[in-house]
């Protein structure tokens, strides 16, 4: 049987119909941007580099969403945003900087300030803003001497108006706050990671003492070499420790996560392959949990805990792995979630950042220092279990360092309701 002109022109447009719109479904949607900082390369010398990809709605897969850009400065090692997003702080180890840039609705970055950390404390470690969005914290592994940079650990405050950073909050004759430990002055403290509270009111650091972690070696003078430090908050970004605000963290903690609702803090440490949970007083300061610590995989480098408060991820640097736990809502302890048999995924090698995706909160992502990659987990909202998503993982730059996401403008953030 023969078709007629008609006929044979309306199959054609209905196949047509039918084959666009299957490629439109089969478009990429991005529910977020996900940053990351890493090396440009095998030079010394060279500015560190930002990419920026898109989170595919569905899989979870990441693609590249636009050009590469400098962190402005050399050897990125951490990023914060703002809550609404619309700014991004990076400081750069080696070349002793903190760059501000503002974020476009379609994931584009635009360097606008930065500060050359002289009288801050060089050697920047890690920041963090405040949810307000008024106050940028920074620590650094070094004072700032007469001559030149001093060994020893200090925490910064920058306002923040607008995005744009301000001079740093006066300590007294100083720019920062010293962190040292009581009857051990002269020992070299080296912090490791800072949180604000979500509700503004404290700012904890993580920290070593450096002179007493000698490990395999003779036992230290001090027996316990790891440390919180916790600030209140004050007018004018003024810190205060106050007594009773010094907390042990185990031999080695590396990182340092708050959940939504400000009631626990939990610290990775990683010499002996443990979590440390805390609880937070109406005051600000903090107990432990009294069933911790919570066992970890090894060497645990970086933590993060889901938007609604219900669970914590932890990127285990040795193993290439990352545990999950789920949080009692009541006390606080964390439980192990379970795949199966199993109660890690696999990851690319050293993962040492690690991020959940800002716009759904059902994707986890973790920077791999070694792998010069990214993975990524899909999670299930209500069991916390977790499987690698499509293609992971995804190549980056050399010895990616720090990762983070922020929602695309036409997605809505997912709300905290623990």
């Amino acid at each position: 049987m023969k078709f007629s002109k008609l006929s044979q022109l309306f199959l054609v447009s209905t196949i047509g119909l039918l084959v666009a719109t299957l490629l439109a479904s089969c478009e990429i949607s991005s529910i977020d941007y996900l940053f990351v900082a890493s090396s440009a390369g095998s030079g010394g010398g060279s500015d560190g580099q930002i990419q920026t990809y898109g989170v595919d709605s569905y899989s979870g897969a990441i693609h590249t969403a636009d050009a590469i850009i400098s962190s402005g400065g050399i050897a990125p090692v951490s990023m914060a945003v703002t809550s609404d997003y619309e700014n991004l702080y990076v400081i750069n180890k080696t070349s002793n900087t903190l760059v501000h840039f503002t974020i476009a609705m379609n994931g584009a970055l635009t360097q606008k300030d930065a500060v050359t950390l002289s009288t801050q404390g060089t050697t920047p470690v890690s920041i963090a803003v405040n949810a307000a969005n008024t106050y940028l914290y920074l620590v650094s592994a070094d004072y700032p001497g007469p001559s030149g940079p001093l060994p020893g650990a200090a925490l910064s405050v920058f306002p923040l108006t607008n995005g744009t950073i301000g001079t740093a909050v006066a300590n007294g004759s100083l720019s920062y706050w010293p962190l040292s430990l009581p009857g051990y002055g002269s020992d070299l403290i080296v912090p490791t990671g800072v949180a604000v509270l979500p509700n503004n009111d404290a700012v904890y650091v993580t920290a070593y003492d450096q002179s007493a972690y000698n490990p395999g070696g003779s036992a230290p003078s001090l027996a316990h070499p790891g440390w919180v430090f916790g600030f209140s908050t004050g007018t004018g970004g003024v810190l205060t420790p106050a007594a009773g605000t010094l907390y042990q963290a185990g031999v080695k903690p590396t990182a340092i996560a708050i959940d939504p609702t400000s009631r626990f803090v939990y610290v990775t440490d990683y010499a002996n392959n443990q979590m440390i949970g805390y609880t937070v007083q109406s005051d600000s300061t903090l107990n432990y949990l009294i069933n911790g610590p919570f066992r970890t995989g090894n060497e645990p480098d970086a933590i993060v805990i889901d938007q609604r408060g219900k669970f914590i991820y932890v990127a285990n640097a040795l193993d290439s792995t990352v545990t999950g736990y789920e949080i009692d809502l009541s006390s606080g302890t964390p439980t192990v979630v379970t795949n199966g048999t199993n109660t890690t995924n696999i990851t690319d090698t050293t993962p040492v950042a690690i991020t959940i995706d800002a716009a759904l909160g059902r994707f986890i992502y973790t920077a791999n220092y070694l792998g010069n990659s990214v993975s990524g987990l899909r999670f299930n909202p209500t069991s916390g279990t977790t499987a690698l998503t499509q293609a992971s993982p995804y190549p980056t730059g050399s010895q990616p360092t720090a990762i983070i996401s922020v929602p695309n403008g036409n997605h809505a953030v997912q709300s905290v309701t623990p």
